[in-house]
Parts: structure tokens; sequence; C-alpha cells
């Protein structure tokens, strides 16, 4: 038996070599894997808690490959680092708002696939960063030297509104932390809270959106093996994500999440600069 096994560990230990050593070359030069390092670093690092970086990945992934071929290597991802969110978090969620923003989601996520042909997306990312940089800004002045401001208590249909927003950019470019953002940070939940919220209605909407990017052909064999080969330094830095969202402090971190909010929001109006 242990020389069975021994031979059976030898073989896979050969074939996941040969995937690796052609999946290097998917990728032209070692600089482009480097962003691809970077760009995965910050989607574990937002999958632990740290909402905002996770929607610079697709495009900083866009500077090395294709924006369609980017977002269809993070999804398969997004899809792991999702087990390793929801476990660490599944305790911490808030159900009311992922009940209530989930609806508009799946049908946000329905849109973005049918509009994904005709709709331009430059300028959905223009407007969204837009209105991203005006809403950081806006809550770093009402939060201004730590002022201790009432949480919002907005009505749950609004958080569908949003949920809609939320599904339909997160189906075009995995850019859906803004309009999540803008109903629930105001809120002001715990930092595990909001991290577990996050991870939970992330998940959701990422499974609801494997059918469309099977359809659009975005989940090719290309694509899966670079995904494959980056997928243990996803889960490293989800982990370390989790790390550090559970040691910040409350005031720090949202500070630091609105601060993100603006940097992304700068970059998607960058982005779309012809």
């Amino acid at each position: 038996m242990g020389s069975v096994g021994a031979q059976w560990l030898e073989g896979y230990a050969s074939a996941v070599s040969h995937v690796c050593l052609w999946g290097w070359g998917l990728l032209d030069h070692w600089s482009s894997w480097l962003v691809a390092l970077v760009a995965i670093g910050l989607l574990g690092l937002a999958k632990g808690g740290f909402s905002g970086l996770g929607s610079l990945a697709t495009p900083l992934l866009a500077l090395v490959v294709p924006p369609t071929q980017a977002a269809g290597i993070v999804l398969p991802i997004l899809l792991v680092q999702d087990v390793v969110s929801v476990w660490n978090f599944r305790r911490e969620w808030d159900r009311y708002i992922v009940a209530w923003m989930l609806p508009g989601a799946l049908l946000g996520v329905w849109l973005g696939y049918a509009f994904a042909a005709v709709m331009p997306v430059v300028v959905i990312m223009a407007v969204l960063g837009a209105i991203t940089i005006v809403f950081g800004i806006w809550r770093l002045w009402v939060e201004r030297g730590s002022r201790v401001v009432a949480p919002s208590r907005s009505p749950g249909w609004v958080g569908s509104l949003f949920g809609v927003a939320t599904g339909f950019t997160s189906q075009i470019a995995h850019v859906g932390g803004p309009p999540y953002q803008m109903w629930v940070t105001p809120r002001r939940l715990s930092n595990a809270v909001y991290a577990g919220t996050s991870a939970i209605l992330f998940a959701l909407i990422n499974w609801a959106k494997v059918p469309a990017f099977f359809a659009l052909g975005e989940l090719d064999r290309t694509n899966l093996t670079i995904a494959g080969i980056l997928m243990p330094f996803a889960i490293l830095s989800t982990l370390a994500g989790v790390w550090l969202v559970r040691r910040i402090d409350p005031d720090r971190f949202y500070r630091l999440i609105y601060g993100l909010m603006i940097l992304l929001g700068v970059k998607l109006l960058y982005d779309a600069i012809p």
C-alpha cells in the first residue's frame, strides 16, 4: 500500500508540475505573473474583510490580459476564496442585509449578462467611479475627527435597489463592492459582521454568475489553468485579510474602507478616459 501511495503521489506531483510549466507560458512575461499575484493578493485581502480592495483586482489584471479574460480568471479564484471567508465568518453576518440585497443582486446579475454585448461598460464604470468618489469623500467628512454618527436605518427596499447595482456591476467586471458599501457601511456594523455579511452575499452572487460566464465562454481551459496556479496565493491572502480585520480598530477600519472607495473611484474614472 505504501508503494502504491508513493507512486500515486509521484504521479500527481509530475502532473501538477507539467500543468504549472504549461500554465506559466500562458502569460507572456514574469512581470505579468507579478501583476497577477498583486491583483489576487488584493482580492484575498478583500475577501478577508477589506471590501473595496477586491474591486481593483480585475482592472489590475486587465493590464496584462484582455479584460474579458481577466474576469474569467478571477471568477474561479473568487469561488475558492468565498469558501475560506464564509467559513471564517459563518457565525458573524447580518441576515437582514443579505435577505434584502440578494434578490436585487440576482436580478442585477441577469441584467449584466443580458446587456453585456450592448451596454457601454466604460460609461457604466465611469458613472460608478464618480458616485463612489463622492460617497467616500462624504462619509469621511461626516465621520471626521472620530465623530459619532448614528447608524443608518434606511428601509430594506433601498437595499434591494443597491443590490441590483451590486449584481449588475459584479457581473460586468467583478466591481460589485461600491454599491454594496454605499448601503451597508453607513449601518456601522462591527468589523467581523461587516466582513461576514460581505462574504455571504458575494459568495451567493459569484455562484449565480457561473452559468453566465460559461455561456460567454470565459471559463475555458486557459483561464482555469491560470486561476489554478494562482489559487494557493489567493487562499493565503484571504486568511491574511481575516486575521487583519479582526485586529484593526473599527474607526480606522471604516476610514480605510472609505479611502479605498475613493481610490477605486479614481481608478474607474481613469480607465474610462479614452
